[in-house]
């Protein structure tokens, strides 16, 4: 079969490989559309690639075409999402069904052959499936949609209450809907395009905020009648919108960190001191997963999805490309602002 392959940073080929077979408790899935994930460039482009030869590619959808003996919930042809993390399931922490923390687990797309391929071959329990009602693209979006609910969910959620989301990429927007979805009273996204904040409020969001304009804070009191957002989500990793939490949260605020910090983080005294004074609680969100393995945040992404309740926009996706010009894609984002939205790979092109 073809796939994209990483031999070197900067050196992803494609090319002929070993086509996988559908093991016991196995299923082989022919790919459809993968993401190019956050993660997946600095492993092509930087130094991060686990080993080498490596095919990458976890945000994956596609179809069962085998399975493997003692598969009883999977059949041939039905359309599945693929469930990257392969957890070890018998430490400590996968007892108590906090699979995230597994600190023996595999990765398939990182630790294992992922879906930059024609195929890929994965645990049963490793795939999703879904209704037709539901398209391969929206399919190669459930990993990020369970990340944002999972990230939701690390908090004591109530609805009725008004919801801060910072940061209007996939994951912010995904969180906002679901935070829609579960009851809130108001959702309002921060961002500095305003093409992000348009879309927010195509997708439901009550309020855009640019955060780039010098009197937002203004705009925070008159959604908030000044007492600030009872839940803070920071969905982009970015130290200016981490300080911002500790800013846009009330008292007895819930915050949480779902986005990934890229640089070293600072604060002075004062904006720490919001912690203390405000007496919020901050915690932090990794990957998507619950007991019974993988979690009801994938189940419930699958429904969502087919009623339309969790809304789909066409302008999630910046370009889709053949696995063929795979190298061309990864090329893309060595230029910042070039790609604005998710590069789908179609693996039967």
């Amino acid at each position: 079969m073809k796939a994209g392959v990483v031999h070197a940073k900067n050196d992803i080929r494609y090319e002929e490989i070993e086509k996988p077979i559908a093991g016991p408790g196995k299923v082989l899935i022919k790919v459809k559309y993968t993401g190019i994930c956050g993660s997946d460039i600095p492993r092509v482009n930087g130094d991060a690639c686990h080993y080498f030869p490596n095919v990458l590619g976890h945000e994956f959808s596609g179809t069962v075409t085998e399975v493997g003996d003692g598969v009883t919930s999977l059949k041939v042809g039905d359309r599945v999402a693929g469930v990257p993390l392969v957890p070890c399931m018998k430490c400590e922490d996968c007892q108590k069904g906090n699979y995230s923390l597994c600190k023996h687990y595999s990765f398939i797309g990182s630790r294992e052959f992922g879906s930059f391929a024609e195929y890929v071959a994965v645990p049963e329990k490793n795939a999703v499936k879904f209704d037709d009602e539901v398209s391969f693209e929206q399919g190669a979006f459930f990993e990020p949609a369970t990340v944002a609910l999972h990230g939701l969910r690390r908090v004591d959620y109530k609805g009725g209450k008004n919801v801060a989301i910072l940061g209007g990429g996939t994951i912010g927007l995904m969180t906002a809907q679901w935070a829609k979805i579960f009851g809130a009273k108001s959702v309002t996204i921060f961002d500095i395009l305003d093409e992000r904040l348009e879309l927010a409020n195509r997708l439901g969001c009550d309020y855009g905020v640019n955060s780039s304009k010098p009197d937002y804070m203004d705009r925070v009191k008159e959604i908030t009648g000044g007492k600030g957002f009872d839940y803070v989500y920071e969905t982009a990793g970015n130290t200016i919108t981490m300080k911002m939490a500790f800013e846009l949260a009330a008292n007895k605020a819930q915050v949480c960190f779902i986005g990934t910090p890229t640089k070293d983080l600072s604060f002075t005294v004062q904006e720490w001191e919001n912690m203390n004074r405000k007496e919020f609680t901050l915690t932090g969100s990794w990957m998507s997963y619950s007991a019974p393995f993988p979690g009801d945040e994938w189940e419930l992404t699958a429904y969502y999805f087919k009623t339309g309740q969790l809304k789909f926009d066409d302008s999630f996706i910046f370009q889709k490309i053949p696995l063929s010009l795979i190298d061309a894609a990864f090329e893309m984002y060595k230029t910042p602002g070039t790609v604005k939205g998710k590069i789908l790979i179609d693996s039967e092109k």
